[in-house]
């Protein structure tokens, strides 16, 4: 299937209601036809928690659009692109088809991908359903982050090309089922972090699952 963007979108934190209790979030985000996107984010982008969000090596966050009709169904709702805060709702790029370390030309940016997302309860509170983040996880439809390596323009028709698959191939798919589910398995955690292009942030959190293996 050829990779295409479905939807750009960027917006900055927001107040926003859940159960008649506020929060702060980016999540809530417009779509635009086209948006600059520089080493941290894209022009008018944003985050509320950047522990989490955001910084060089999360600033660009995709989603996959073949997932949003699985979860339309399980749910029986109707979701609002972005439902998941995403910059990019992209098609022809799952998570089982995109490496950790794989570089990517859109428009005039080139982007490499560099962790899965893992997400928080704000996916749950966005789209009103409480189930939506267990599900996330069981899943690993998490969408994922990437890094700027060149700025530059991207507008909603802009091409993607891959320009360089990473040879270690670990998908982000297998990298969020080891982190979630699969966590002492020493042997598929090594392997992910052969990956030099992995985000400090994951990097770290591999890296605890190891220590607590030895203890």
């Amino acid at each position: 299937m050829k990779m295409k963007i479905i939807q750009l979108s960027v917006g900055k934190p927001k107040n926003l209601m859940y159960t008649s209790k506020k929060y702060v979030s980016g999540i809530s985000k417009d779509s635009i036809p086209e948006a600059y996107l520089a080493k941290d984010c894209f022009n008018g982008d944003g985050v509320a928690n950047p522990e989490f969000h955001g910084g060089e090596e999360r600033a660009v966050c995709f989603y996959p659009f073949e997932h949003y009709a699985m979860w339309e169904e399980e749910f029986k709702t109707s979701l609002r692109i972005p439902a998941f805060g995403e910059n990019l709702t992209i098609e022809g790029m799952m998570e089982s088809d995109v490496f950790i370390g794989d570089i990517y030309q859109i428009g005039e940016a080139v982007i490499q991908i560099t962790q899965g997302r893992i997400p928080c309860s704000t996916i749950s509170k966005h789209n009103h359903e409480d189930r939506f983040l267990k599900r996330v996880f069981e899943t690993g439809y998490t969408g994922y982050f990437g890094k700027v390596l060149k700025e530059g323009m991207i507008r909603q028709d802009s091409e993607i090309i891959l320009i360089d698959r990473h040879p270690l191939e670990i998908s982000i798919l297998e990298a969020n089922q080891t982190l979630f589910h699969d966590f002492k398995n020493e042997e598929r955690i090594h392997n992910i972090l052969n990956v030099n292009e992995l985000a400090e942030a994951w990097k770290l959190q591999l890296n605890k699952k190891l220590d607590s293996l030895k203890s």
